[in-house]
C-alpha cells in the first residue's frame, strides 16, 4: 500500500467538490425516443456493448485484482486491517478512474481548441466510456 493513504471519504469529498464545480457547465443534449419500448431497446443494446468498454489497461485491471485478492486473503488474520485496506484500495481505484476521465476530458478538451480536429469519432469514444462508467455506477 501506498504512503499517501486515501480512504471513500476523501474521495467523495473530492468528486463533491468537482460536482460542484460542473454545475455550472452546460450538459449536450441526448436526442429524445419516441417510446419507452424503443428507450428500453436502446438501453438494453448499450448495455451489451458498453460491458466491453473497458475503464483500465489490462495491466491496471490486474494489478488491482492482485491487490484485492491480498486484501482478502488478509481477512482471515487480521479482519480490521483488511478492511481498512478495502477501503484504500476501492477509494485508489476510484481516485484512479477519476484521472482517467479527467485525462480524457483534458484531451477532448485540447482538441476543441482547436475546433477542426476533434474527430466525431474521438466524441464517440468517449461518450461510450461515460455511458458505460453512467450505467456501471447505477447497476451497484
Amino acid at each position: 500500500m501506498s504512503s499517501d493513504r486515501i480512504s471513500t471519504r476523501d474521495v467523495a469529498r473530492t468528486l463533491k467538490d468537482a460536482e460542484a464545480d460542473r454545475r455550472d457547465e452546460a450538459a449536450d443534449a441526448i436526442p429524445y425516443r419516441d417510446t419507452v419500448e424503443d428507450r428500453d431497446k436502446d438501453r438494453e443494446r448499450q448495455e451489451r456493448q458498453d460491458r466491453a468498454v473497458a475503464m483500465f489497461a489490462a495491466e491496471e485491471s490486474e494489478g488491482f485484482r492482485t491487490q484485492w485478492d491480498a486484501v482478502q486473503t488478509g481477512f482471515v488474520d487480521e479482519p480490521r486491517r483488511a478492511v481498512v485496506e478495502a477501503d484504500a484500495l476501492v477509494a485508489q481505484v476510484i481516485k484512479r478512474l477519476s484521472e482517467v476521465f479527467a485525462d480524457e476530458r483534458t484531451r477532448l478538451e485540447g482538441q476543441w481548441g482547436h475546433e477542426d480536429q476533434v474527430s466525431t469519432e474521438d466524441l464517440r469514444q468517449a461518450l461510450r466510456k461515460y455511458r458505460s462508467f453512467f450505467e456501471r455506477l447505477l447497476s451497484l
